[in-house]
């Protein structure tokens, strides 16, 4: 337990060190929540995976795979294709659009830009949505790290949930936007590191890759097969949808998305792509390995399903050394920090860019905003604890949630600003407002029919944007223009 322990408070210590380095680094807004667009390919790349994935990758679907089968791995599919498309389409337009658009610091921002609107409709629609979604999201990752700590050290949970939200909240609080990303490339280092070691390990305590091979062959088709459900029936078409529909919660993302506009150069992404899907497709690979791996390495039975999304930290427990096996819990922390920071930093750029001067009706000096952003930063956090502290809570429903949200009201919206010429202001209002409460009423209603909300809040709000664009008139000269400007500089680089 001390050498567990020493591991991971190292791992506190050098995350705490980087935010106090950044501290004094962050006197304007703009490098608070964006860093000064001052990103390289390796972090850019790095730190938007480290956001994206969470403890969902290390806890919520090797869990899922343990109790209910390989057929929970069409998420991870989706998600690998969700991942290089949002880099090969989005990334390079977003990061062009936005700088030419009026420099914009967050996607409400972009938006109010891109269609010369000053009323203000547009950002604090679209920051509420982010302030409620990402209420969500974030306490699951406060619910993993309490879960975490909990199977560890065997503290209450609750007390879990506080020390894991408190260390979050220290190094975000105090460096921003260059803090979070730089702790986010050392910890999605951590995490493939430890994602690929466990597997091999667990591989060699069965006896070799044969052995495991026909271990795994034995658990029968209800357990190894892509098309069976963990009841031996086949996976519905509609459950498939659900989980490939995934990758199109990417474009969406506003933690995700900042990261394409904070790179230095545009030029840039074309290596973070590269990095970027090489990084997903073997994380969530090995993820779906451990999956399979824990359920014959301890057993049918062994974890409930309440505890299967501790597969993951069995294994380590089990099978490594003291001090490895908390450099293997440390990268599980770093899965769930790595993206709650990413989280309570946009939240806290949208209260301060978007909500507070549309409800003051007054501009704010860069040092009051920056401080408005710290202040919001506490208050989520202690909301997100709240909602996080029923010990209940599945990870991946809390997860599930928040990433239909953001896909539904953002993604539809962002695609169609970046791509069609003729979209206007009230199309983009209508298409994020159907998007978004359509996921509310769909979760609402648990989820009809067994389709995932985020198909039926993407198609609609597509459908809604397209709907009122064509009702409405065409956009200014002024639009035109500068949409041209953007493919002019697009095809130039």
């Amino acid at each position: 337990m001390v050498y567990k322990v020493v591991a991971i408070v190292l791992y506190f210590a050098m995350m705490l060190a980087i935010g106090g380095i950044y501290y004094k680094k962050s006197n304007s807004l703009s490098d608070y929540i964006l860093g000064g667009r001052g990103l390289g390919s390796w972090v850019a790349a790095m730190s938007a995976q480290a956001s994206d994935m969470s403890g969902w990758l290390l806890m919520g679907l090797p869990g899922a795979i343990y109790f209910s089968g390989l057929g929970e791995a069409w998420i991870g599919i989706g998600l690998a294709i969700g991942t290089y498309l949002n880099w090969l389409l989005i990334a390079k337009r977003l990061r062009v659009y936005t700088e030419v658009s009026g420099n914009s610091l967050t996607i409400p921002e972009f938006f109010e830009n891109r269609f010369k609107v000053k009323g203000g409709a547009m950002r604090l629609v679209s920051g509420l949505f982010i302030f409620f979604f990402f209420l969500i999201y974030t306490a699951s990752g406060f619910s993993a790290g309490g879960k975490l700590f909990e199977q560890i050290i065997g503290i209450n949970y609750q007390v879990a949930v506080i020390i894991s939200a408190a260390i979050i909240i220290a190094y975000t609080f105090m460096g921003g936007f260059m803090a979070v990303c730089w702790t986010d490339f050392i910890q999605g280092l951590l995490m493939i590191f430890a994602i690929v070691v466990v597997p091999i390990v667990t591989v060699f305590a069965l006896g070799g890759m044969a052995t495991a091979r026909e271990l795994i062959g034995n658990a029968g088709p209800a357990f190894n097969s892509l098309f069976k459900g963990s009841d031996g029936s086949s996976i519905t078409a509609v459950s498939i949808i659900s989980s490939l529909v995934w990758g199109l919660g990417y474009c969406g993302m506003p933690h995700i998305l900042v990261r394409f506009m904070a790179i230095r150069e545009a030029g840039m992404l074309k290596k973070s792509r590269r990095i970027a899907t090489i990084w997903v497709v073997i994380s969530l690979f090995c993820s779906c390995i451990i999956g399979l791996l824990g359920h014959v390495y301890l057993g049918e039975g062994a974890l409930t399903k309440a505890t299967s999304e501790t597969v993951f930290i069995v294994l380590a427990d089990r099978l490594m050394p003291a001090f490895i096996a908390g450099v293997i819990i440390s990268a599980i922390l770093a899965a769930i920090m790595s993206t709650a920071d990413s989280q309570l930093l946009v939240v806290a750029s949208s209260v301060s860019s978007d909500i507070m001067p549309k409800l003051l009706k007054k501009d704010l000096d860069d040092k009051k905003l920056v401080w408005v952003s710290r202040v919001t930063i506490i208050i989520v956090s202690i909301v997100a604890c709240i909602i996080a502290l029923d010990e209940n809570s599945s990870i991946m429903n809390l997860v599930s949630y928040a990433w239909a949200g953001f896909g539904s009201a953002f993604g539809p919206c962002v695609i169609m600003s970046l791509y069609w010429k003729r979209f206007t202001y009230k199309g983009a209002l209508a298409s994020m407002v159907v998007g978004g409460l359509t996921v509310i009423v769909w979760e609402s209603l648990k989820t009809p029919f067994g389709l995932y909300s985020l198909a039926p809040g993407f198609v609609l709000a597509l459908l809604a944007g397209i709907a009122v664009t064509l009702m409405d008139g065409e956009p200014d000269e002024q639009i035109q223009n500068e949409f041209d400007k953007v493919q002019k500089q697009l095809s130039e680089n």
